[in-house]
């Protein structure tokens, strides 16, 4: 959502797409009205914001690779069931072979407290969609309780992922509280890049 609004803000044509079909507790929809005012088209799960769970993609989705007049940003999970959902759309992706696929990382979860572990996980994705990632976030944090310390100890980890993967490191990420306490700058303390959380569906 913050990515999607920041390519905005630089005047991009750009819609945003949820295809993390595992995960139904942070979903796009949930901010419409805000990405939409900004002028971010959205599309969403069908049954999202309902009390159906369903694994299904609305057919609009091909359109975030068809229309090649806009920017697309597309969320697919952060592991390779996720990813599945993104491989139906790759051969249009490829054909037009100009794409940023970044693997966002947060050292502090379980499946991914070190370099290696996340590498892992980073080719598994991979092998699910049969995209190759251009680029490494770090997102690294834990929640109310990420603390610019915490951030800031994950650099290392961070480099070393970038070292074994061959891939850039493209942003840090954190909440926009935490960005502004490592530094005042309009790109956030350290030059991370500031999120503003999205509202939970149950709040």
């Amino acid at each position: 959502m913050n990515y999607a609004l920041y390519l905005r803000r630089k005047g991009l044509e750009v819609t945003i797409a949820d295809l993390d079909i595992v995960n139904p507790y942070f979903r796009s929809k949930d901010s419409t009205d805000e990405l939409e005012a900004a002028g971010v088209r959205v599309i969403a799960l069908p049954f999202a914001n309902s009390s159906v769970d369903l694994p299904s993609l609305p057919s609009s989705a091909y359109s975030v690779v068809q229309d090649r007049s806009r920017y697309a940003v597309l969320d697919i999970g952060g592991d390779d069931r996720g990813a599945y959902a993104l491989g139906r759309f790759v051969p249009y992706i490829q054909e037009e072979d100009d794409y940023d696929m970044f693997y966002v990382v947060n050292f502090y979860r379980p499946l991914t407290t070190c370099a290696s572990d996340a590498l892992e996980v980073l080719r598994e994705i991979e092998g699910a969609c049969g995209l190759a990632f251009t680029g490494i976030i770090n997102n690294s944090n834990l929640g109310a309780e990420t603390t610019v310390e915490k951030v800031r100890a994950t650099y290392g980890m961070a480099d070393e992922l970038c070292r074994m993967s061959g891939l850039p490191l493209v942003m840090v990420t954190a909440e926009a509280g935490v960005a502004a306490a490592a530094g005042a700058s309009d790109a956030g303390g350290d030059g991370m890049f500031p999120l503003k959380l999205q509202r939970r569906p149950f709040e």
